[in-house]
């Protein structure tokens, strides 16, 4: 073999953006072309290979409209693992037997049209398995109607295909994802379009957003898609609703056309067209798992404003805190100036004194003006040991369950803490972290109201019960609307003034120490 023969092979081997473009095959419209990454798919590639890279493997759980490419790429990229190592078994894990097959054609077609240089010899091929000579690696797929599919495996490369729609996710989660090892080299991807709330893949969607998982959470918006656009006639006018959506997501009016066309396919039989849309192409990943919409207090697209939303952050510095200790809840800090809350924090398992130490760390090195503690449960002794340590003067505990300021408005103080966020939150410009665990957060909470016309939110125990996690950073940001401008006028002077105090008494103690030492 010559320098240049063995080049080409080693690239060929090392990037698969090239190696796709050369050696891979798909299906299209046109005919066969050749697997050139289009934008969703290399989205998708720079994070997963970034992930290998920190990491050694690969987790990841993917949100995405219909037809991305998604599985063009996944099938792609275990091909390619597939024959370029050994003992490296790939397994496809679908929702229903018309799926399986359909992937398992596009891998079959993957080596049929793969360059001779490079394509491995095959030691075996059925209908659901195509093993590479001299490898011992290949391809495997199957079907999730089959609780036991899988189970006895050892896989390095598992793909999850609509794992919303299958029916017996929970056992797959303990048998086929068992199979892989956790170890470098393998990796996991489960891609879907949503299916509803409180199932195995919103679960793992929540996890993996939240930090509380291996798994990273991958969103790919619809209107990525070129081909998701239609031309437009010279009287084409927007209506409100499309006009926000082309502000927010910078969509192209032929991207509109198409989405109006397809919420007219989704009307029929009573079905809410625009809803079923948003469920199958939403425009972000909180928006694909609401398939009700209207009873949620806080929508997407308002949290998605203040996302991409531009303010400064101005006057008094409020943090808030939602302490937690125990369960699947987390200990959630979030500051607020103004019209801007940044520099969320979060935390699992913190005990009482862990708690206590990072918000005392807080307080003296950012002097915040009020801190708002929950003091249902673990916050109850943060405050207290807070108060001993001298911070009496800044602190503000927050009962949820207490009487509001205004009691003709809101069932509870939580009920207005988190009207009073929504007001900040419709009233632009303002500015949120551009995260997904906190716009789940905020849009998560259902709410009504009672027989005398005030909010009344969803128990925190209701959501749970509907597979939603609890909304401990939604809670740490609402917290910060707690506290009345009366109360912030003098909070930090009298913290400061204390502070001087207790300074000037320990240089006062201090040199009548050295007074003394000199005396002796």
């Amino acid at each position: 073999m010559d320098e240049e023969y063995l080049r080409i092979r080693q690239k060929l081997k090392d990037d698969f953006v090239h190696y796709a473009a050369k050696c891979l095959t798909i299906r299209s419209d046109e005919g066969f072309k050749k697997l050139v990454l289009n934008q969703e798919q290399l989205y998708l590639h720079n994070l997963l290979e970034d992930q290998r890279r920190k990491t050694g493997r690969v987790r990841a759980i993917i949100v995405k409209g219909r037809q991305i490419g998604c599985s063009t790429y996944i099938e792609g990229r275990y091909y390619w693992r597939s024959t370029h190592s050994l003992g490296s078994r790939a397994f496809i894990l679908t929702h229903d037997v018309e799926a399986t097959n359909n992937l398992f054609d596009m891998v079959q077609r993957y080596h049929e049209h793969c360059p001779q240089v490079v394509r491995p010899t095959i030691e075996a091929s059925n209908a659901k398995e195509l093993i590479f000579a001299g490898l011992d690696s290949g391809y495997k797929v199957g079907t999730a109607g089959n609780q036991n599919v899988g189970r006895s495996s050892t896989i390095q490369l598992l793909h999850g295909s609509e794992v919303a729609f299958w029916p017996h996710a929970a056992e797959h989660a303990k048998g086929i994802l068992q199979a892989v090892p956790n170890v470098p080299g393998t990796e996991i991807i489960l891609e879907s379009t949503a299916n509803g709330n409180g199932n195995y893949f919103h679960e793992q969607w929540q996890l993996a957003i939240s930090g509380e998982s291996d798994f990273i959470g991958i969103y790919i918006p619809w209107f990525w898609k070129k081909s998701y656009s239609l031309p437009i006639g010279k009287d084409f006018i927007l209506t409100d609703e499309e006009k926000e959506l082309v502000n927010l997501y910078n969509l192209s009016l032929e991207n509109i056309h198409w989405r109006r066309k397809k919420i007219l396919e989704f009307t029929t039989a009573g079905r809410d067209g625009t809803k079923s849309f948003m469920q199958e192409y939403p425009c972000n990943a909180v928006e694909a798992f609401q398939t009700t919409g209207e009873d949620n207090f806080i929508t997407p697209h308002e949290v998605m404003k203040a996302r991409l939303g531009e303010a400064e952050p101005y006057g008094k510095l409020i943090v808030g805190v939602d302490p937690a200790r125990f369960g699947d809840d987390k200990t959630s800090i979030y500051r607020r100036r103004g019209r801007v809350a940044y520099n969320p924090q979060s935390y699992k398992k913190k005990d009482t004194m862990e708690v206590t130490g990072i918000v005392h760390r807080i307080i003296i090195d950012e002097q915040p003006d009020k801190v708002v503690i929950d003091i249902g449960g673990l916050g109850a002794g943060i405050y207290d040991r807070l108060c001993e340590l001298g911070h009496k003067e800044i602190l503000m505990d927050f009962n949820g369950g207490a009487t509001p300021l205004d009691q003709k408005k809101y069932f509870n103080k939580r009920a207005e803490v988190w009207g009073l966020m929504k007001e900040w939150l419709l009233d632009t410009p303002c500015k949120i972290p551009d995260n997904d665990s906190l716009h789940a957060d905020l849009c998560g909470i259902k709410y009504r109201y009672d027989s005398n016309t005030r909010l009344v939110l969803e128990k925190k125990e209701d959501m749970k019960k509907r597979g939603i996690k609890s909304p401990d950073e939604g809670d740490a940001l609402a917290m910060t609307f707690a506290v009345p401008n009366s109360a912030l006028n003098n909070s930090r002077a009298i913290q400061d003034n204390k502070i001087a105090k207790d300074m000037m008494s320990n240089y006062r103690h201090i040199d009548r120490l050295k007074r003394n030492a000199y005396e002796r």
